[in-house]
């Protein structure tokens, strides 16, 4: 079975991609499993929010009916992503990028179809997969492409104006790696809050107690960015530059004034990460701040508040820990 796009999970970010790539007369192919994939089947793909849609697509649960792509999107979660592409591995592809959390997804794709595959991607748009099999779309403000090598190309920009023209905002990073270790410092920043609070994004944000968490947590993983080499620019999620050029006080002012454009402009907006721990299922620590960790312990990098921070989420949801 060949597909000009295979996505990897049925999720939030894979069906609302989806969804727009069929609508716009993509040929496209889901691989999921169990209870999502039987839904879709019968169902199709539905969604809501800011886009309300429904479309059949076609799904495979066994990967290795598939033979070849021309783009391969993984949307799992960042939870044993090597496991995950193991047999995908066979695959004749023209390029595969991740829009999962974190900056390890690029090293694990290219270990399994070759670097010079891979285009860099960070994903500024969300959903909620909702319990009727719905997903509710709540922000589309951009995914961006772009090679790793920073520079830019030919099938970067053409993959980014097919996917605009899809009707999901895409552009083209002429170094992507600074977008996705931009995202990576404000997400690691703010997951601990969203999982542990519990609150809805903009009611963490504005909280002096909590912002000023996510400034200490911000500060260390910009340190490990700064180790890597990576100049921070500020993207979505937080200003993680002008936070770094700031005090501690104006940079918690800064959080806080990202938490009111959530309140005005997505008042239901919930990390991704919160939504599985509401529901009980793993949360993708490992490949995001595990990765932190284990690089900022080879590169001697302190990062206290996170080590402690990590400790705390690994107690409190120990359904996340390795297998």
């Amino acid at each position: 079975m060949s597909s000009r796009f295979v996505i990897v999970g049925a999720g939030a970010l894979g069906s609302i991609l989806a969804a727009h790539l069929v609508r716009a007369g993509h040929d496209v192919t889901l691989v999921a499993r169990g209870e999502r994939a039987a839904r879709v089947r019968q169902n199709g793909l539905a969604l809501s929010g800011l886009t309300t849609l429904e479309t059949p697509c076609a799904v495979v649960t066994e990967p290795r009916e598939l033979r070849s792509a021309d783009t391969l999107i993984v949307a799992t979660k960042a939870i044993a992503t090597a496991q995950t592409l193991a047999p995908l591995r066979h695959l004749e592809l023209g390029c595969a990028f991740s829009v999962q959390n974190g900056v390890l997804k690029n090293e694990l794709l290219g270990a399994a179809f070759g670097a010079e595959r891979v285009l860099g991607c960070m994903a500024d748009f969300s959903g909620e997969l909702l319990p009727d099999g719905v997903v509710k779309f709540t922000r589309n403000v951009g995914l961006y492409l772009g090679e790793l090598g920073a520079r830019t190309s030919e099938r970067a920009r053409a993959l980014g104006e097919l996917i605009e023209a899809a009707g999901i905002h895409a552009s083209v990073s002429p170094d992507i790696r600074v977008r996705e270790w931009s995202k990576f410092v404000g997400w690691v920043a703010q997951l601990p809050l969203a999982v542990l609070t519990r609150r809805h994004t903009w009611e963490f944000l504005t909280d002096a107690h909590a912002a000023s968490v996510i400034v200490r947590l911000a500060r260390e993983t910009k340190a490990l960015a700064d180790a890597e080499g990576i100049a921070l620019e500020d993207a979505p999620p937080l200003p993680v530059a002008a936070m770094g050029r700031a005090n501690d006080r104006e940079a918690a002012r800064l959080v806080e004034a990202v938490g009111r454009r959530y309140h005005d402009m997505a008042p239901e907006h919930r990390m991704s990460a919160q939504q599985d721990a509401l529901r009980g299922r793993p949360l993708e620590l490992e490949e995001t701040l595990g990765f932190a960790l284990d690089r900022a312990a080879e590169l001697g990098v302190p990062m206290p508040a996170l080590e402690l921070t990590y400790a705390i989420l690994r107690a409190s949801f120990p359904a996340s820990r390795s297998q």
